[in-house]
């Protein structure tokens, strides 16, 4: 017996733009569709210009929305970093230390490499550009971004308080406070 070969052969022609039935299908979701002008070979330098502008337009106001994404991501960790500091418990031990350390230390950290940080989501063509690395670009992000670090140090803070580590107490200041006289000899 000898095995049985057969051959598929593909006929594209049915595809071409000439053929009606196909040329009435709607563009896939996301692509933009193009303009008669560009096929058949007429003005498509408007057409070409207003798509290159709204494509920018686009691309900028993505960039806009990961720079307010990644300016308040700290704040979507510190419910994460609020109950590992609830799990690591109230003693001063080796692993509460290291959270709290993580903790205290990753907001300046943070906020050193801040403009180097948003420098991808500075508007404009280049993000390369000296100017993606200056303060003033994109400042509601970058205050957000600094409060967002400043309630993760007030959340590493108040740890350290509850752990005993911060001098908060009348008692923890008793060796610069000065002795007023004994009352039995003020008597006199």
């Amino acid at each position: 017996m000898s095995p049985t070969t057969t051959t598929t052969s593909l006929n594209y022609a049915s595809l071409e733009p000439s053929n009606p039935k196909w040329s009435r299908l709607p563009p896939p979701p996301g692509f933009a569709e193009l303009s008669k002008g560009k096929l058949h070979g007429g003005k498509s330098s408007v057409t070409t210009t207003s798509a290159n502008t709204s494509a920018t337009a686009a691309y900028e106001d993505l960039k806009k929305r990961k720079a307010w994404d990644f300016a308040i991501s700290p704040l979507k960790s510190l419910p994460m970093q609020a109950f590992m500091l609830y799990m690591s418990g109230g003693g001063v031990q080796i692993f509460s230390m290291g959270i709290v350390a993580m903790l205290l230390l990753s907001p300046f950290k943070n906020l050193s490499s801040m403009n180097i940080a948003f420098a991808p989501f500075a508007p404009g063509p280049s993000s390369s550009s000296p100017s993606a690395n200056s303060l003033s670009t994109l400042p509601l992000q970058k205050l957000a971004y600094l409060v967002c670090n400043v309630l993760t140090l007030a959340l590493g803070l108040w740890k350290c308080r509850s752990m005993g580590l911060l001098p908060t107490g009348t008692g923890d200041w008793l060796a610069f406070e000065s002795r007023g006289p004994a009352p039995e000899i003020s008597l006199f």
